[in-house]
This record gives C-alpha cells, structure tokens and sequence, in this order.
C-alpha cells in the first residue's frame, strides 16, 4: 500500500473498493481491513452533492479523518458534484492524492444523471491545472449516457480516466456493459502512466471483462463491503484476477 499507487503502481490492475458501501460507523476499522487484510491498494471516496446526482454523500472533513487514521493510504475522491472548483483545495487540504470529476457540467448536461441542467459549465483543462496545482492527480468522469467523444480530446491533460458503469449516485446498480467500448476507446489513447478506471456494478463475475476491455483500477463497493469480514480478501483477489 503507498500514496502514489496510481502513479506508480507496482501491480495492475489495482483494486480500489468504495467506501459507499461500508459501516459507516466502524468507517475507520472497515478501511484498515481491506486495506491491510484484504490485500486492496486504495480507497474509492464517491463525493456527492444531492445536485448533480439525486444522492448526498461525504465531504473533506472525512477524508481528513480518513488520513490521519490512515496516512499511508491513497485516496482517490471522485466528486459527482455540479461545480468542482470548489472543492479542489478543501480536498487538498484534507489529504486526497487523487481528484476525478465530470465532464457533464462542463458540457451542461447531466447526461442521465437524473437531475436538472446546469446554467453553465467550466474549463475542463483549466481544472485539471487547478488540481495538479493543488498537489493531487487529476481524473476525468464520464456517465454512461455521455459519449466518449467528448473526453477524448482532454486525453494529455490527466492522470486518470474513470468510466462510469451505472449511473451515478447509488452503490448496488447493475453493470452496464455497453460502456465497454468506451473502456477500449479510451485506453487505446491513452500512455503506460496513465490509469483508466471503471466503476459501478463490478463483481468477481464481471470484472475480467472490465481488464480485458483496458480498465486497470477496478472500483468496487457492495462487491466488496457486502460480504462478510472473512469473504472480502477473496473478493479483492478475484476483481483484480489473481
């Protein structure tokens, strides 16, 4: 386990469970599990503002308790929010390593998301500057409606891409493997440093088509956080495919 995994990974591909899916009230001890029982190498932290998805979830104040229970831990924030400039440096701040957030509000749409439209957008390569700047990684999201055309050309700009597998704001979804063919579209442009994510309704059952698709950073909440204590470490191994 070490901060910089999705830079530098000394394996592929990486298993990332989210924290959507745990006892809340054990959220410490749930995370120290999988990650040092279970063999998992980051944490997966679904940011939501009730707007751009119909859900409300977590904000820095956690993942800055998650880092100092956990200082050696990567943490990688996926915001589905509607303006995510304002939380780059609150995030900074708390200790995230990684920042993922969506192409939908810049296009002003929420593209399936559920929720009403944007009145305007933002600069996409603009943000991924503000949070380099900031000290984290940039990712960039897609929902399943969005077509991949529209992050294509932001390819050089991030670290990381992340395909969204369902609709955004619930854990417990059905995979959607149609967004397969985004996975092969965007790994085919992207470099060996570059990590290309997918998440939502993964599972031992379907996560080999996800690694043959290209996705090397597997998200994986109920799949993982679902199951009890003693059947985590299995599940860990069989989404990475080891």
């Amino acid at each position: 386990m070490k901060r910089d995994c999705l830079k530098n990974p000394d394996r592929l591909p990486l298993v990332a469970p989210s924290i959507l899916s745990a006892d809340f009230a054990s959220l410490g001890e749930e995370c120290e599990y999988v990650l040092n029982e279970c063999g998992a190498d980051l944490l997966h932290i679904d940011v939501m503002d009730g707007h751009f998805v119909p859900n409300l979830t977590m904000g820095p104040a956690l993942v800055k308790c998650l880092r100092e229970r956990l200082p050696d831990a990567c943490l990688d924030v996926h915001v589905m929010v509607t303006d995510p400039g304002q939380y780059i440096e609150p995030f900074a701040d708390a200790g995230a390593d990684c920042l993922t957030f969506h192409i939908e509000p810049a296009l002003d749409t929420h593209a399936g998301a559920g929720m009403a439209p944007l009145s305007e957008g933002y600069d996409v390569r603009e943000m991924a500057e503000r949070v380099r700047a900031n000290g984290m990684l940039a990712g960039l999201a897609l929902n399943p409606p969005t077509d991949v055309s529209t992050v294509l050309p932001y390819v050089e700009a991030f670290d990381m891409f992340l395909v969204m597998s369902v609709n955004p704001g619930f854990s417990g979804q059905s995979f959607l493997s149609d967004t397969l063919s985004k996975t092969k579209a965007i790994r085919a442009a992207l470099r060996d440093d570059q990590r290309l994510q997918m998440d939502g309704g993964l599972s031992p059952a379907n996560a080999s088509q996800a690694r043959e698709a290209g996705c090397d950073v597997i998200v994986a909440a109920s799949a993982i956080f679902g199951l009890p204590r003693t059947e985590r470490p299995g599940a860990v191994s069989e989404l990475r495919g080891s």
